[in-house]
């Protein structure tokens, strides 16, 4: 229940139930702590790192926009090409990071094709959840089966054993979306409409029409904002304008002395004196100076209320202050928060976003609602996207915390990508990684490390970047949830289960069995983390085909394939989160396209997994 109200994040939920589980005494100590050792769990943390050198290196956005390039204008050869590309890539990395790579291209593609981004991105989406599904390291839950497997005797699945299967699910998913999906898909306007897509900072500069809000404050002598910095002078969270540069005289006391002698020698005021400015890039801490001009963004009531609390002049601004939103220093930005983001539930105000992260909230927008949102005020949603400005350290920061942001807006690549030139390293990496996972000669979780420990050799991301690119939530969560597993195993609830499947099921048909477990599995998924929902259903599935004296190997391969196909709701993968902003999605569109493409996927395995995975052992 604690992770369907989804109140309290999911690794302190499943650190919760390791407490539970000493506290009551129905594991021992060793027990509840296995996880952090167990080998699936280790093998996923060393992937992260594997996965975060692709995205340092820019070899995944590289490879997605050679990809892409080919694609053309044409739709359903845009569609092809995209589903493909999307699905080999989340074969070797992260579902969302791949995704989030090739989100901005595609809306690039969309925009020169003229395009609904809405016929695009959940095919993105989806089409990421196929590729993962055919690869031992393309999903966590492909990694936990494989374990369950290991961990009964059994030999474990092999890197490509998912590769056939895998390979249909991807073609009949592909011709569904052609066809049937496309159909079912809002018809939407054009990416040049602006219709939600991820843009350039230039052009989210004229969706949001920023040039008509943009105002010049001037700092009078009479001003108290003097010797303030910004962060104690709370301007934003006071009236809601956002400062995004201060212009500044080269020299304060000299400027003065040599403008008044200027003015009194042409017989002028001196305050219609001419000089060069100096910009200077908004910090909280940055101290404010008389004769400072902050160009500032914001409604024109907005404006005049902060011009007349901190006794401000209020000038027009100058074509050229539009630099001001996107530029050297920094640039502009859509945020989509996805469904276990640290500030859902919360307001801005409330968290301080802006000082934390060190970024200005121009705009807040929200799937289904047309009107404007207040971003100080409104509590967020998942889905909600926010239009920010800030320096480009703090954009990618925010781009490596992918479970609580996800960045849309200009890509720059060279900012995402500070490794570039270790690019042809990371491809090296990468093969050798896939060589000799194949081979299975050598234990995945040591061909892991050894892939991870060769990428910090070689330069394709530090130490630091190697840390923040494990997801240590998703590994707090696999490590948690494992015991689990084995405390329903001692309590007798995983035979239990067990023996209610065969005896309803199993008994008729040993298909109804797998379509059962399918079923649990996909049910679970679209509320659940897919892979707590593996680590629970797979001994059931395990200790079901114990009962029935039959190969495991079909109904884990089932529960596998079940757990990637979270099509069915815009929660069940961060994946339909990310393009549900960034579409302008609804939530019945997931219902409407992914719950058929599920009952088709439910058939296929019905059909195929007892013919690739016969149920007589041995």
């Amino acid at each position: 229940m604690a992770f369907i109200a989804d109140r309290i994040r999911v690794d302190a939920v499943a650190l919760g139930v390791v407490l539970a589980l000493l506290l009551s005494g129905v594991l021992t100590t060793e027990e509840a702590l296995a996880g952090f050792s167990n080998s699936t769990v280790l093998s996923i943390t060393f992937l992260f790192v594997v996965g975060g050198a692709i995205w340092q290196t820019g070899l995944a956005d590289q490879i997605g926009r050679r990809v892409l390039a080919v694609a053309g204008t044409d739709e359903t050869r845009l569609l092809v090409v995209l589903i493909v590309a999307v699905a080999v890539l989340s074969g070797f990395m992260s579902n969302t990071g791949t995704v989030a790579v090739l989100l901005p291209a595609v809306a690039v593609m969309a925009g020169q094709g003229h395009l609904a981004p809405t016929k695009l991105l959940i095919p993105l989406s989806y089409g990421s959840m196929l590729g993962g599904a055919a690869t031992l390291i393309g999903t966590p839950p492909n990694l936990v089966v494989s374990g369950t497997l290991r961990d009964a005797g059994e030999e474990p699945f092999g890197f490509f054993t998912f590769l056939p299967f895998g390979s249909v699910v991807l073609a009949v998913g592909l011709v569904y979306l052609l066809t049937v999906g496309r159909r079912l898909l809002p018809e939407g306007g054009s990416a040049e409409d602006g219709d939600g897509r991820a843009a350039t900072g230039r052009e989210l500069i004229d969706r949001y029409e920023l040039r008509r809000r943009l105002h010049r404050l001037v700092v009078t002598p009479r001003s108290p904002l003097i010797g303030k910095t910004f962060a104690e002078a709370r301007i934003y969270s006071e009236h809601g304008a956002v400062v995004l540069k201060v212009m500044r005289p080269p020299d304060v006391s000299s400027f003065r002395q040599s403008a008044q002698a200027r003015a009194a020698s042409l017989g002028h005021n001196a305050d219609s004196r001419r000089f060069r400015m100096v910009p200077i890039a908004f910090r909280l801490d940055l101290r404010v100076e008389l004769d400072d001009v902050l160009i500032v963004e914001g409604d024109l009531d907005e404006v005049e209320a902060t011009a007349a609390a901190w006794r401000l002049r209020l000038v027009e601004a100058k074509p050229k202050d539009v630099k001001a939103l996107s530029g050297r220093d920094g640039s502009l930005a859509e945020i989509v928060l996805p469904p276990r983001s640290e500030v859902v539930g919360r307001t801005l105000a409330d968290h301080r976003f802006d000082q934390q992260y060190n970024l200005r909230i121009l705009a807040l927008s929200r799937p289904g609602t047309d009107h404007a949102l207040d971003p100080l005020s409104e509590t967020l949603r998942f889905g909600d996207t926010l239009l920010v400005q800030a320096p480009w350290e703090a954009l990618e920061a925010m781009r490596r915390r992918k479970r609580d942001f996800v960045v849309l807006g200009d890509p720059e690549e060279e900012r995402g990508a500070p490794h570039r030139d270790r690019a042809g390293r990371a491809l090296g990496v990468l093969v050798a990684m896939v060589v000799l996972m194949v081979w299975g000669v050598v234990p995945v979780v040591t061909v892991s490390l050894a892939a991870a420990m060769a990428m910090l050799a070689l330069g394709c991301l530090t130490a630091q970047e190697a840390y923040r690119a494990i997801d240590w939530r998703s590994v707090v969560l696999i490590a948690g949830m494992l015991p689990m597993a084995t405390a329903l195993q001692k309590v007798g609830l995983v035979d239990t289960t067990a023996d209610w499947l065969v005896d309803t099921l199993g008994a008729a048909d040993r298909r109804l069995l797998l379509a059962g477990l399918f079923v649990l599995t996909s049910v679970f998924t679209q509320v659940l983390s897919n892979t707590a929902t593996t680590v629970i259903v797979a001994p059931i599935a395990l200790a079901a085909a114990e009962t029935l004296a039959v190969s495991p190997r079909p109904l884990l391969m089932a529960v596998a394939v079940a757990a990637s196909m979270a099509f069915a709701t815009p929660v069940a993968s961060p994946t339909n989160t990310l393009v549900m902003g960034a579409g302008g999605y609804r939530f019945g569109d997931y219902l409407r396209v992914g719950v058929p493409l599920m009952v088709v996927m439910l058939v296929l395995s019905i059909a195929l997994l007892p013919v690739l995975f016969p149920f007589t052992a041995g």
